[in-house]
Formats: structure tokens, sequence, C-alpha cells
């Protein structure tokens, strides 16, 4: 079969796999913007919770760490827990990865993905460049792309959509924050996302306000030197949770889906880094244990009613941030055409996966966070590649080399 494999996405885990595939001599082509996400839907100024230890990208090979990187830069090592990765950073070293070990990258976007054949027949892609072109499997990893999630009770304020204009964004909409300078801001959430942007909007200039719906939800991490001495390590922290979820995914799919929900949804859930402390306290005010009961744009500014605890009230500023995350949704993924959408067996909210990362149409595949749902919290991180990209990768060999 002559037909490549095609890769459809460029960020952590598209360049990982696609490494992988290329490591075992099956021909590879892919597609995306490399470290879109990382370069353009992050702000400036933004520094990593991950440590330097949980940032690599995995390789087939040795030689393509971020400390690998560091070293043959000559920038800033950063090895050590204590070490905080700048996102710039993490971008530059991305586009090293990929320069390295994915020269081939095709910068267009793949507008359609169908199978005209019927299960055994090859995928069709069409790309934005007007070439049309096919592939004997398709591995979807197109990251956080278009799943950025915004509250119902928010979209009444924003029915065509969050927008950095509008009185309601998502935080991934945002490059330089410096614009909100002299200008009243809500932040909704209490996730490391929001707790950032808050800080950053703080240090630009902006009066802030973080509105959380749980009571003590703005909290932040121990410092590397207090984590607990006695539970085993993992990119995250030491506990044996996320020892669990780190190295043996998956044993995860075998769990019952509404369990596998719920703990992708809370473990590794709202926190901030342990280096944000300082930076946020007395900085930033803050409204928790309230839920946003209406929301509507009154004089030209976003207000937002408020209730919980017997307590109702009202905030309002220039405008709102929503760092509300990200949900999986297959009807995101508009390039999936509807025939072929339809037959992707869903489970937990995302794809129903096998070991190999395959869905339930043959030759389909699915990495990163849309593979959260069957292995885990794990797949939501750079780190989440070592496990899934080799597995990925050989069931791919084993199936269409």
């Amino acid at each position: 079969m002559s037909d490549p494999v095609a890769v459809i996405g460029a960020g952590p885990f598209g360049l990982s796999t696609a490494a992988h595939l290329r490591a075992r001599g099956i021909p590879v082509r892919v597609f995306g913007a490399p470290m879109v996400s990382w370069r353009s839907h992050m702000p400036a100024g933004m520094l990593l919770k991950s440590t330097p230890a949980a940032s690599s990208i995995d390789a087939p090979q040795p030689g393509h760490t971020l400390l690998d990187y560091c070293l043959q830069t000559g920038g800033v090592r950063y090895e050590s827990d204590w070490d905080v990765i700048p996102v710039e950073t993490f971008a530059a070293y991305g586009l090293w990865f990929q320069e390295r070990l994915v020269p081939e990258l095709e910068q267009v976007r793949v507008v359609s993905v169908d199978r005209p054949g019927g299960r055994g027949g090859r995928f069709e892609l069409k790309l934005d460049s007007g070439e049309e072109c096919a592939a004997r499997a398709v591995v979807v990893a197109t990251g956080l792309t278009g799943l950025a999630h915004l509250p119902p009770e928010l979209a009444a304020v924003a029915p065509d959509g969050p927008s950095p204009t509008g009185p309601v964004s998502h935080s991934s909409q945002h490059r330089d924050l410096r614009r909100f300078a002299g200008r009243e801001v809500v932040v909704v959430g209490a996730g490391q996302s929001a707790l950032e942007s808050a800080v950053l909007l703080a240090e630009a200039g902006a009066t802030v306000r973080v509105v959380a719906r749980r009571r003590g939800a703005v909290a932040f991490g121990a410092p590397p030197d207090r984590q607990p001495r006695l539970r085993p390590e993992s990119p995250f922290g030491r506990a044996w949770s996320l020892y669990a979820f780190s190295y043996h995914a998956e044993a995860f799919r075998h769990l019952p889906a509404p369990a596998r929900q719920f703990l992708v949804r809370r473990v590794l859930g709202p926190l901030g880094a342990w280096w944000l402390r300082e930076r946020f306290a007395g900085k930033v005010r803050v409204t928790a244990g309230v839920k946003i009961t209406r929301a509507a744009v009154e004089d030209g500014r976003p207000v937002l009613r408020l209730g919980g605890g017997g307590r109702v009230g009202e905030v309002s500023g220039d405008h709102v941030l929503a760092a509300t995350g990200y949900r999986m949704d297959l009807s995101a993924l508009g390039f999936l055409g509807p025939e072929l959408r339809t037959r992707v067996a869903v489970s937990a909210g995302g794809p129903r996966l096998d070991a190999g990362y395959g869905s339930s149409v043959p030759g389909l595949y699915f990495t990163g966070l849309p593979a959260a749902a069957s292995f885990g919290p794990i797949m939501r991180f750079v780190c989440g590649t070592e496990y899934a990209s080799p597995r990925l990768a050989r069931a791919v060999a084993a199936a269409h080399g």
C-alpha cells in the first residue's frame, strides 16, 4: 500500500506521533501549523505549570528532550523541579523538535476527511491548498483547537461566541493581555489558566477579580521541598493516584464510563502553581463560593448575577475573561465528514479507543486531549506523549505498516 498515514495536528502529540511513525519506516504526511496553540493562543509571559521533567516531547531516539534543546542552543538549562519554563521557551523547543524529527511538516489545514469506499477503503483528505490526497490511516492530534468551553450562562452575552473585542472572551483567545491596562476585568475560573491570566492582567495594569464556583477554590500547590516523601513520584507530584494515572493509563480504559468522566474532570483539576501564590496575593480580588446565575450587558459593560450560600449579588467589569477550560466534543472536529463522525463510538465524553488508540472506525486514531476519556488525565499534558506515541505507532504499524 503506497498511501501514507496522515497526522492532523502539529502540536506536541502530533509531532511525537509522527516522529515515532517515521522511525518505524511508515510513510507519513503531517498537516498543521507547528506548536500553534503555544505560539498564538497563550498569553505572552505565561509560565508552564509542569516541571521540566514533565515537559519533554517523547521521541523514538535519545537527544530530543527539553534539556537537550537547552544544551544545544546554549539557553537557560531547565532541569530542576524549581525551574519554571516560559511558554516562549517551550514553543521554541517544539519548533526545534519539529525541524529535527518532522522536517516534512506541511503547514496547510485539513478541510475534510472522508471514507467514501466504506469500512475498508482508504481515507480521502481535502486540504485548504486545494489538494486532495489519500491516506491508509488518519491520526487526529488537533489538541485544544475548537474545544474551548464557554459555560451556558456566559454564552447568553456572547451569542456569536466569545471574542477578544466583545464583552466575553475565552482565555485561549489572547496573546497579549496588556491591552486591558487600566480596565476592569472579571476572570471566571480557578485553574492555573484563570489564576495566571489574572496575575498577568494585574501586572499589566488591569483591575482584576476572580469569580469561582467553589468556596476555597483558589488554591496553590506545594513547592518541591514540601511534597510528601513517602509517596511515589510522578510528573505531577508525589501521590499514588498520580503515579497510577501516569504509568498505568491502560488500566484507566477498563473503569466504568461515569468514573472515567469524573476522574478526567477532577484529577489534576483547578489548582494554581506553587510559584504563582506570591504574585497573586494582594494583587487580585476573589469572589468564591458563588454561581453565575445570569449574565447581561448593561450600559456596554458585562454584568454577572451571582448566587450561592444564601448570598445574592453581582459583579461587573469592562470585560469578562472565561478561563473555563476545554471540553471534548466530536462535533467541534468539523473536518471529520458527518458520516465518518457518526460512526465514531463515544464513551465518557470522548471517542472510545482501543489499547492502540484506535477508534471504532478502523484506521482512525485519536491522541492527546480526545484520548483522555479512554486513557485518563495524563493525555491532557505533554508528558502523555511518552505513553501514547509509542503505543499508537506500534498499533498503526501492525495494522497498516
